[in-house]
């Protein structure tokens, strides 16, 4: 594994609860520091909590704070983000999006990687690759025995928009600049501004302006739009844009603890897959930060890829199961791209950030055209749950909840108002239910990832899908060779 941001570090836990081992190097000497991916949606707070860090998360984040519209040194209208407060939403635990810096996230997934066994190499760099039928070489440079040749049965590129990996491979990546302005994103202490608000000047002079409470801290995110050239992030640039566009007095702003500059731009990769050496995250789209979608694409990513890598290297799946990554994943990331350009350009015209909680979500994702989803009840009615659709959350009779059953890294077959089939296979969870409205009558295969793999009332076809999946354990550690 390249790479030891949200991806990258979410990948590795989900292989390591599985019993593969896994290598993640990174080439900064710590994880990242800066706050930028603050947003949690929905969907990847449900990928948390199956991983076990959701407590975690929620006592170091907090809901979104209203926005707060200002006018030089005059308060106006407050508003929540995404057009009301969320109440409960049917099929889902976490219905809010949550806010938490980034290299809080991060923090939280190391730690939970090294209380599965796992952990990261910092100071490690890629300098090159070779793969064959049989595996990957991956050649690292890093302190002390940190260098040298690793072999591995596969590699993922989790290392970002200059993505190494992405070079080594010869894969392409398209897009365009949606914003001819670049900005600044900075974290620093503020006195005297409250933290009850997102501090919003969209009509700032020099162009618009955000200060974010940071829950859990005592910092704010600035997030300021900067003139063409050169952006300046010192920290006595990023205090006079604060006192030249807000009534913030200069005595008022305090350590700037971590700054920097960046141009909005999106793009894709041409693939996100060369034989036996994957893409994920920012190394396969890049988005802009409009509508908090571009960290919870890349957990997207690793939690689609890890269940098919584990499935392969630990329970005698083929190696066809990975050929559905791209034609899942891929679609879902253009689809992402346009939204977030749109309500980038909302909020570049308004001032003010903007984004759609049903759109951006991402609780209503699926893979209804892949080769995995297999849907084969006849006479369907219109809003009925189908194969690859998510897998909602519900209340079970006598107590419980669905997602109780489905957590772990497990696939689950669900025998709703019939009898489940006899069936010896492993990392497999087999429930009988009376009910259950939100999927009705038949066997329902919930694949490890939460996403309705087939849906039948045939024993038989259940027996087809686990032999497509893997059903045999091998009792192998994976096929990574010991660091050198």
């Amino acid at each position: 594994m390249v790479g030891a941001g949200p991806t990258g570090l979410v990948l590795a836990c989900d292989l390591v609860r599985r019993g593969v081992r896994t290598l993640v190097v990174e080439q900064c000497p710590a994880l990242f520091p800066g706050s930028r991916g603050k947003v949690l949606q929905p969907r990847t707070q449900e990928v948390f909590d199956d991983l076990g860090v959701m407590d975690e998360v929620r006592a170091a984040g907090g809901p979104f704070p209203a926005m707060l519209r200002w006018r030089g040194d005059r308060r106006e209208e407050s508003w929540e983000l995404g057009g009301g407060p969320a109440g409960e939403v049917s099929g889902t635990p976490y219905p809010s999006m949550w806010m938490i810096p980034q290299w809080r996230t991060q923090e939280i997934l190391l730690a939970r990687l090294r209380a599965l066994g796992g952990d990261v190499r910092f100071e490690t760099v890629l300098t090159g690759l070779s793969q064959d039928g049989r595996g990957v070489t991956a050649r690292l440079e890093g302190p002390g025995a940190g260098g040298g040749e690793v072999r591995a049965g596969y590699l993922v590129g989790a290392d970002g928009g200059r993505s190494t990996v992405r070079e080594e491979i010869g894969v392409g990546m398209r897009g365009e600049a949606v914003d001819s302005q670049p900005s600044v994103v900075a974290d620093l202490r503020i006195s005297g501004l409250d933290r009850e608000h997102w501090h919003v000047w969209p009509k700032a002079p020099g162009g618009p302006l955000m200060l974010c409470p940071l829950p859990g801290t005592d910092l704010f995110q600035l997030v300021a739009r900067s003139s063409d050239g050169p952006v300046d992030v010192s920290a006595d640039s990023v205090r006079a844009t604060i006192a030249a566009r807000t009534p913030l007095a200069a005595e008022t702003l305090g350590e700037v603890v971590w700054a920097s500059g960046y141009r909005t731009r999106v793009a894709l990769a041409d693939r996100y897959r060369a034989d036996r050496v994957f893409l994920a995250g920012d190394s396969a789209h890049i988005h802009s930060p409009a509508g908090g979608q571009g960290l919870n694409t890349g957990v997207q990513d690793a939690y689609n890829l890890g269940w098919k890598l584990g499935r392969v290297l630990r329970c005698g799946a083929g190696t066809a199961l990975l050929d559905s990554y791209e034609p899942e994943r891929r679609p879902v990331a253009a689809d992402v791209l346009g939204l977030s350009t749109r309500i980038h350009a909302v909020g570049a015209m308004s001032g003010v950030p903007g984004r759609n909680r049903e759109e951006t979500s991402q609780l209503d994702v699926g893979y209804p055209d892949s080769p995995l989803s297999v849907e084969a009840r006849p006479h369907l009615l219109p809003k009925s749950l189908r194969a690859g659709d998510r897998v909602p959350d519900a209340v079970l009779d006598g107590g419980g909840r669905l997602f109780g059953l489905l957590r772990g890294p497990h696939a689950t077959l669900l025998a709703v108002g019939q009898p489940a089939p006899s069936l010896a296979a492993p990392d497999l969870a087999v429930r009988e239910l009376p009910a259950l409205p939100e999927l009705g009558p038949g066997l329902f295969l919930v694949r490890p990832d939460g996403y309705l793999g087939l849906a039948t009332s045939s024993a038989g076809d259940v027996g087809d899908y686990l032999r497509m999946i893997g059903n045999r354990h091998d009792g192998a550690g994976g096929t990574a060779s010991p660091a050198p």
